[in-house]
């Protein structure tokens, strides 16, 4: 009866044989909301750290993660890789807009360029009558 007790809800305190939850659990993320919370303590942002900040910023940071992971992942299997590498994420976050606005001064090493030729250094189309040619440079 005792044991019964102390898993029922009620009563004071902790029940003894009870699992800790951690708050990364509680909130449903992956990210470590308690190592989170650790840093903002050190690093001296704020005289005083509030129970959601970590939580949240975790959130966002896991966010972040995931749709740079599954953009890579995507720019991966477009070349046939079963890897990751830094080639990959490059490319995901340089074709998406918002990525590519928020990680705009962000060098990515061994990340290469986005594959791209200027227009004017294309070769000129030859077109096959006289009278395209002529036409073709009125298009500038």
């Amino acid at each position: 009866m005792s044991s019964k007790e102390g898993s029922t809800k009620g009563g004071r305190g902790k029940p003894k044989s009870s699992k800790s939850v951690s708050r990364s659990q509680k909130a449903g993320l992956q990210f470590p909301v308690g190592r989170i919370a650790r840093f903002l303590k050190a690093g001296k942002y704020a005289e005083r750290v509030g129970a959601g900040a970590p939580v949240y910023l975790s959130a966002v940071l896991e966010y972040l993660a995931a749709e740079v992971l599954e953009l890579a992942g995507n720019a991966a299997r477009d070349n046939k890789k079963n890897r990751i590498v830094p080639r990959h994420i490059q490319l995901a976050v340089r074709n998406d807009e918002e990525l590519s606005k928020l990680l705009g001064s962000v060098t990515i090493a061994n990340g290469g360029v986005l594959p791209n030729i200027h227009q004017t250094l294309l070769p000129k189309k030859v077109g096959k009558g006289k009278g395209e040619i002529g036409s073709a440079s009125q298009e500038f």
